[in-house]
């Protein structure tokens, strides 16, 4: 198989790179990104500041599926132009190439506040995406709204860095879909809903990653 996989230089993304690369059924991962990833003769990596500059050389390639794993927030981004081009514009013009290039499935993280009628810039730009890319046509396709998400990140959250420690010490009590979501299980998944795709649409939450079996 032939994954596309975005944005995996990111929390959840390099887990499934790594994973991708692990796995014996996944021959190739296509790996968009802006700095160079380390060699692998299973990867295809073309580097560039402007991610759409890579998409020409995709083209030309054959893909059987895409994993979506980009996103940032409002605040990295810079503004909201530069947001919506992250969470949006690259997710569908890279899934519509994918799609175009023969994939049959797509998996995708999204949030748990994704919603067209929640009046935040975030929640609405998710809803969006997750409602226009159920119309390309993925014969299958996977939506996943993890909660809080662990391990370690380059860039300082200070809202983390107040609740991972009270949500670790309060896991046993904790409803499922208040626990932290190891990056490594959230990647799992993305992986498997692509290798093991069924029809239609799957839609995964935190209650489902919090324990996600190991491969």
């Amino acid at each position: 198989m032939r994954v596309l996989i975005l944005g995996a230089t990111g929390q959840v993304g390099r887990h499934a790179l790594s994973q991708a690369l692990a796995h014996e059924d996944i021959s190739l991962i296509i790996a968009p990104t802006r700095r160079a990833l380390p060699a692998h003769p299973k990867l295809c990596n073309p580097v560039s500041d402007d991610l759409e500059q890579t998409l020409p050389g995709i083209q030309a390639l054959t893909i059987d599926a895409m994993i979506c794993a980009i996103g940032t927030t409002i605040a990295k981004a810079g503004s909201k132009h530069a947001f919506r081009q992250i969470d949006y514009v690259l997710p569908i013009t890279f899934a519509e190439t994918a799609l175009a290039r023969g994939a049959w499935a797509c998996a995708l993280i999204s949030s748990p506040g994704a919603s067209l009628n929640i009046p935040l810039t975030y929640c609405q730009t998710k809803g969006e995406l997750e409602r226009n890319i159920k119309k390309l046509g993925f014969h299958s396709l996977t939506i996943i709204r993890p909660g809080m998400i662990g391990g370690h990140r380059e860039e300082f959250r200070l809202a983390e860095r107040v609740i991972f420690p009270i949500a670790k010490a309060l896991r046993p009590i904790l409803p499922l879909g208040l626990r932290i979501n190891p990056p490594e299980n959230i990647a799992r998944a993305l992986i498997d809903s692509v290798l093991y795709r069924k029809n239609g649409i799957c839609l995964l939450t935190s209650r489902d990653l919090v324990d996600y079996p190991a491969a």
